[in-house]
């Protein structure tokens, strides 16, 4: 019996399914070897499909990056989205920060493919991780600038960089991250839960921010330190 054949004796699933078993399959490859290792007569045979079923799902690459990137992306951005924005309706920055750092934290952990999905991309110059980042990576950047461009304006933190300050934040969650998926798995040099880590970068960050007369005297509702609530 041909491979043709076996293909078709083979359960038929509905376009979309098929579509979602091409990404999730596509997203295995390029995790596992990269985008230059990876052909699309590999992903057909691990999808148990025809290279024509590839191309008629996925006339180009960059179709197939922009469904992944919509798979892997735009559900979790729009339920974080939400929790930050139920949180600055309040003014509530620690809980803000802590939100954001903690889906940070819990998007590496829970998916390390994507991780080494979007190294292998940025290392290779491959267009997949710039398309991530002129996307959602850059709304979400505007998105928390706006933010504490706002908190400045409203006294609530002293006069500082908006965009360094982005940086600065989502770049320490980024960095615990990826140490601890990449090079300390067992938690041997510092050992902390998603929350507890985002908790103490929260801490961390405001603590820096906060205008002088927000960091003297009583601190407003939600903005006791780590080590305050612990003390209660």
């Amino acid at each position: 019996m041909g491979r043709a054949q076996r293909v078709k004796q083979r359960v038929r699933l509905s376009a979309a399914d098929r579509r979602l078993q091409i990404v999730r399959t596509a997203m295995d490859l390029f995790a596992r070897k990269g985008f230059d290792g990876t052909t699309t007569k590999e992903i057909a045979q691990a999808s148990g499909v025809t290279e024509a079923i590839i191309f008629r799902h996925f006339a180009t690459k960059e179709d197939l990056y922009s469904a992944i990137i919509d798979y892997k992306m735009k559900e979790r951005r729009l339920q974080v989205q939400a929790a930050l924005d139920e949180a600055a309706s309040r003014r509530d920055d620690r809980a803000f920060f802590t939100r954001l750092a903690e889906a940070i934290l819990d998007h590496y952990s829970e998916d390390p493919c994507f991780m080494r999905l979007m190294l292998y991309s940025a290392l290779e110059g491959h267009r997949l991780s710039q398309m991530v980042y002129e996307t959602h990576a850059a709304e979400m950047f505007q998105y928390l600038t706006r933010y504490i461009t706002q908190r400045i304006k409203e006294g609530a933190f002293r006069p500082i960089h908006p965009r360094a300050a982005v940086r600065a934040f989502v770049g320490m969650a980024i960095h615990h991250a990826l140490v601890r998926e990449l090079f300390d798995p067992q938690q041997k040099h510092l050992k902390l839960s998603n929350r507890q880590a985002a908790a103490i970068f929260a801490d961390i960050f405001l603590d820096g921010v906060f205008s002088s007369s927000e960091s003297s005297g009583e601190r407003p509702s939600g903005r006791r330190s780590l080590l305050e609530r612990k003390a209660l």
